[in-house]
Protein backbone atom coordinates (compact mmCIF):
# COMPACT_ATOMS: atom_id res chain seq x y z
CA UNK A 1 0.00 0.00 0.00
CA UNK A 2 1.37 3.38 -1.06
CA UNK A 3 1.23 6.57 0.48
CA UNK A 4 -1.31 8.92 -1.50
CA UNK A 5 -0.04 10.95 -3.89
CA UNK A 6 -1.23 14.32 -5.25
CA UNK A 7 -4.12 13.34 -6.85
CA UNK A 8 -5.71 11.52 -4.33
CA UNK A 9 -5.20 14.19 -1.74
CA UNK A 10 -6.94 16.38 -3.89
CA UNK A 11 -10.02 14.42 -3.12
CA UNK A 12 -9.43 14.37 0.35
CA UNK A 13 -8.77 18.23 0.15
CA UNK A 14 -12.47 18.83 2.30
CA UNK A 15 -10.96 16.59 5.22
CA UNK A 16 -7.69 17.93 4.96
CA UNK A 17 -9.32 21.54 5.98
CA UNK A 18 -11.15 19.86 8.75
CA UNK A 19 -7.84 18.35 9.88
CA UNK A 20 -5.65 21.80 9.67
CA UNK A 21 -8.81 23.79 11.83
CA UNK A 22 -7.84 20.72 14.68
CA UNK A 23 -6.20 21.89 17.95
CA UNK A 24 -2.82 19.74 18.34
CA UNK A 25 -2.08 18.71 15.55
CA UNK A 26 -0.26 19.94 12.71
CA UNK A 27 0.62 19.53 8.84
CA UNK A 28 4.32 18.74 8.86
CA UNK A 29 3.91 17.92 4.74
CA UNK A 30 0.68 17.78 2.48
CA UNK A 31 -1.23 14.76 4.11
CA UNK A 32 0.89 14.04 6.64
CA UNK A 33 0.34 14.60 9.94
CA UNK A 34 2.30 15.34 13.68
CA UNK A 35 1.23 15.30 16.78
CA UNK A 36 4.29 16.92 18.79
CA UNK A 37 7.37 15.31 17.62
CA UNK A 38 5.54 11.83 16.26
CA UNK A 39 4.13 11.07 13.33
CA UNK A 40 0.06 10.94 13.80
CA UNK A 41 -2.07 10.89 10.76
CA UNK A 42 -1.70 10.19 6.93
CA UNK A 43 -3.31 7.97 3.97
CA UNK A 44 -2.42 5.55 1.61
CA UNK A 45 -3.60 4.90 -1.67
CA UNK A 46 -4.53 1.02 -2.30
CA UNK A 47 -6.62 -0.67 -4.92
CA UNK A 48 -9.31 -1.19 -2.14
CA UNK A 49 -9.85 3.11 -1.70
CA UNK A 50 -8.44 5.55 0.26
CA UNK A 51 -6.54 4.39 3.73
CA UNK A 52 -5.94 6.55 6.41
CA UNK A 53 -3.58 5.34 9.40
CA UNK A 54 -3.66 7.67 12.52
CA UNK A 55 -2.17 6.54 15.58
CA UNK A 56 -3.44 5.22 18.99
CA UNK A 57 -2.37 4.65 22.23
CA UNK A 58 -1.86 0.80 21.55
CA UNK A 59 -0.35 1.59 17.68
CA UNK A 60 -1.45 2.21 14.32
CA UNK A 61 -5.53 2.30 13.42
CA UNK A 62 -6.25 1.89 9.35
CA UNK A 63 -9.58 3.14 8.61
CA UNK A 64 -11.18 3.14 4.71
CA UNK A 65 -11.99 7.08 3.78
CA UNK A 66 -13.15 6.60 0.41
CA UNK A 67 -16.83 7.63 0.98
CA UNK A 68 -18.18 11.14 2.68
CA UNK A 69 -19.81 8.59 5.63
CA UNK A 70 -16.25 6.99 5.99
CA UNK A 71 -14.37 10.91 6.35
CA UNK A 72 -17.11 11.26 8.72
CA UNK A 73 -16.77 8.96 10.94
CA UNK A 74 -12.65 9.08 10.57
CA UNK A 75 -12.69 12.73 11.60
CA UNK A 76 -14.71 11.84 14.71
CA UNK A 77 -12.19 9.40 15.73
CA UNK A 78 -9.07 11.64 15.14
CA UNK A 79 -10.82 14.36 17.55
CA UNK A 80 -11.45 11.26 19.70
CA UNK A 81 -8.14 10.46 20.09
CA UNK A 82 -7.20 14.16 20.17
CA UNK A 83 -8.89 13.99 23.48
Amino acid sequence: MKHADDTTLDALEHMLLHLRRLDGIREKKRGLFYRKSQAFLHFHDDPRGIFADVRSDTGWLRRRVSTRAERRRFLQLVKTLLH
